[in-house]
């Protein structure tokens, strides 16, 4: 490890310190620059800005999530189970992570708004382990035919967004949400299953609407009150 990546990491470990205690918004460079020891300028030789070490922390906090994705991929249990687990175990992980440091959600939504990019490699990353197990599962005659894992991979992180960032989604316990994922991981695996046939392309799609010519709150409640009469 050379100096430069010391120094990076001394930085990001300051940062972090202060991040989760004062929170994101309240942070500034020139303050980890001065739990440093180093100059306000000096400490944009390594991170250009406040986001990009908000990233790091999100890329350190994923290595981990990562490695245990491969774990769980190689597992010599039944596709469903492996499938089962990697939703289970990011849940419980990301769940507690914010219940111990409320200050890391912040730092999530900053990242979904203004990083969009790394969002989306973060779950195609998390895809390439999915994509793995439902092949096993194909090979191994417990799950159809799949023309296209990687499409029906990121059909499984649609369906499950709402775990990803649970307590930004709702304020439920974690043992209500797993047994909410556990239903509609019920309902995916069986549209999975030897024998299961996708449906027919709905061909029905509403045209976009013009936001503008939809009636607002005050209209659609005059309209009712007017017919009560």
């Amino acid at each position: 490890m050379t100096q430069m990546d010391d120094t990076r990491k001394m930085i990001l470990h300051a940062a972090v310190e202060r991040i989760l205690h004062y929170g994101y918004s309240k942070t500034t460079m020139a303050e980890i620059a001065k739990d440093c020891n180093m100059s306000a300028g000096n400490i944009y030789r390594f991170f250009a800005s406040k986001l990009d070490i908000a990233e790091a922390m999100a890329r350190k906090f994923n290595e981990e999530a990562y490695a245990t994705f491969a774990k769980i991929a190689d597992k010599k249990v039944s596709a469903a189970d492996r499938m089962r687990e990697i939703f289970h175990y990011e849940l419980t992980r990301t769940y507690s992570a914010i219940a111990e440091e409320a200050k890391i959600l912040e730092v999530a939504e900053v990242l979904s708004d203004e990083r969009p990019l790394y969002m989306n490699e973060k779950l195609a990353k998390e895809r390439t382990y999915l994509v793995q197990i439902m092949k096993d599962g194909v090979a191994a005659g417990e799950f159809r035919s799949i023309d296209n894992p990687e499409e029906v991979a990121e059909m499984w992180q649609a369906a499950l967004m709402k775990f990803r960032f649970p307590q930004l989604f709702s304020k439920l316990t974690l043992p209500k949400l797993q047994r909410e994922i556990d239903g509609v991981m019920d309902l995916l695996l069986a549209g999975l299953s030897p024998g299961a046939t996708p449906p027919a392309a709905w061909e029905s799609l509403p045209e976009a609407v013009d936001p503008h010519c939809v009636p607002g709150v005050d209209a659609v409640m005059k309209k009712h009150l007017n017919a009560d009469e």
